[in-house]
Parts: C-alpha cells; structure tokens; sequence
C-alpha cells in the first residue's frame, strides 16, 4: 500500500467514525429534548 491508499483509508475511517458519533449526538439531543429515554426502555 502507498501513504497515499493508506491517507484514504485513515481519513475514511474518521468519516465513518464522526458520521455513526454525530448521529448518536443527534438522537440523544432529540431524546432529551422530547423527555424520551435513549435507548428505548422505561427505566424507572
């Protein structure tokens, strides 16, 4: 593999990694603002 195959392999797997990250985010921000529980269950 050249540094340049291996930049895009790196840079891929941070995208990938901040899209899944932000999109967690998103949800939990959403939840907390409807008063939901995050992951779907009643914990009380």
């Amino acid at each position: 593999m050249t540094l340049t195959q291996k930049r895009l392999l790196v840079l891929l797997m941070i995208i990938l990694v901040g899209f899944v990250l932000g999109r967690l985010a998103v949800r939990t921000i959403m939840n907390l603002l409807v008063g939901g529980s995050l992951f779907g269950g009643n914990f009380l």
